[in-house]
């Protein structure tokens, strides 16, 4: 489960660009918190805290609790845009949660077992496919990471998503295939030496 993250906010009378624009000129980040039913709440936001978070794993996959002038929202980060020159968060958009909500977010993944994976004492590389995996599932279940064990994995292994821990009640969006979320490669001298022995051999 991941833990209730608190952050402040106030409220925006006006949406529209050019509302949208005059909050930014106060240094501000505009958002809306939307879902569950009810009417859009616009908000305004201290970009300090929210960078804060979005500068740690899982911004995604964690819950927030939103306290718009002393009220307070459960919700979950949807997206962000940033600017296209400074990178500055320019617009954010929450989703209101419930603990039935069923949400679909992308969860990092953690690689864990370095040490007992043959392919890397041999000095293979391993090779990021899926940084992060696309999963549904209720709020409370989510993990802040999801963890993948390398232990067994030789050189020229693909790693795919069997070998990652989902919990209960967490799947993966992509259900028709066992899909590569990372290959473990041998190192190039390597690959030299494997090439020459082939060619002895033939």
């Amino acid at each position: 489960m991941s833990d209730l993250i608190s952050l402040p906010a106030q409220k925006r009378e006006r949406a529209g660009k050019g509302a949208a624009r005059a909050v930014r000129r106060q240094g501000l980040v505009p958002g809306v918190i939307y879902g569950d039913k009810q009417p859009a709440v616009l908000i305004q936001m201290d970009p300090r805290p929210l960078m804060a978070q979005l500068n740690k794993v899982g911004f995604y996959s964690h819950q927030y609790e939103l306290d718009v002038d002393g009220e307070k929202f459960r919700v979950m980060a949807q997206d962000v845009q940033y600017h296209v020159v400074t990178d500055a968060p320019q617009h954010v958009d929450f989703l209101r949660v419930g603990t039935n909500t069923i949400v679909t977010t992308e969860v990092p993944v953690e690689f864990v077992n370095h040490d007992k994976a043959p392919g890397l004492k041999l000095g293979g590389v391993l090779t990021v496919v899926r940084h992060s995996i696309e999963v549904t599932g209720k709020p409370d279940a989510l993990p802040s990471t999801l963890v993948c064990d390398l232990t067994g994995a030789d050189l020229n292994d693909s790693v795919h998503a069997s070998k990652v821990a989902f919990p209960a009640g967490v799947k993966a969006t992509i259900t028709d295939r066992d899909f590569t979320i990372a290959t473990i490669a041998a190192p190039s001298g390597l690959k030299s030496e494997m090439a020459e022995g082939e060619g002895e051999g033939a």
